[in-house]
């Protein structure tokens, strides 16, 4: 066992099967020595989006709970990640997240909601797991969903 599927077991978190795209696009492209794996919706491990995940945030979804959802999907991510690469030890960095959350009129807590995705890479990753981000407030997602996290990575 790798020392990042280490730390997912430690976490107590198994990696789902990644999703498929809901559209015409592809769930990552490697170039080189990086990785951009497309925006990820919070899909439970069952491949199904829970009703406590759609809506807006600041109304039908708490910013508590899209702050959980927002982490969900930062392990889909890492999901299309390992379907990358392979070995999650081949990370050098998680170079930039990007966070979209379905906001309801008036919210400004987007910043906190997007720290369950921030918050899980560098537990996953360690310092590799620091990285830029951009969060914005958006009036909807795909399939109705309160948060959607994209990514690049850098790796080996």
């Amino acid at each position: 066992m790798g020392k990042v599927d280490a730390v997912l077991a430690e976490l107590g978190i198994e990696l789902p099967r990644p999703a498929a795209p809901v559209a015409n696009y592809v769930p990552f492209v490697r170039t080189g020595d990086l990785v951009t794996v497309s925006g990820q919706i919070p899909f439970g491990p069952d491949g199904t989006l829970s009703p406590d995940h759609v809506g807006l945030v600041g109304g039908e979804v708490s910013p508590e709970t899209a702050r959980e959802a927002v982490r969900l999907a930062a392990v889909n991510v890492v999901a299309q990640l390992r379907a990358a690469i392979g070995d999650l030890d081949s990370v050098v960095r998680c170079v930039r997240l990007g966070g979209f959350i379905a906001s309801a009129p008036g919210f400004t807590g987007h910043a906190g909601v997007m720290n369950g995705a921030s918050d899980l890479m560098v537990a996953i990753f360690g310092d590799a797991g620091r990285h830029a981000r951009s969060t914005v407030g958006v009036a909807g997602l795909p399939l109705g969903a309160a948060v959607e996290v994209e990514a690049l990575f850098h790796v080996r």
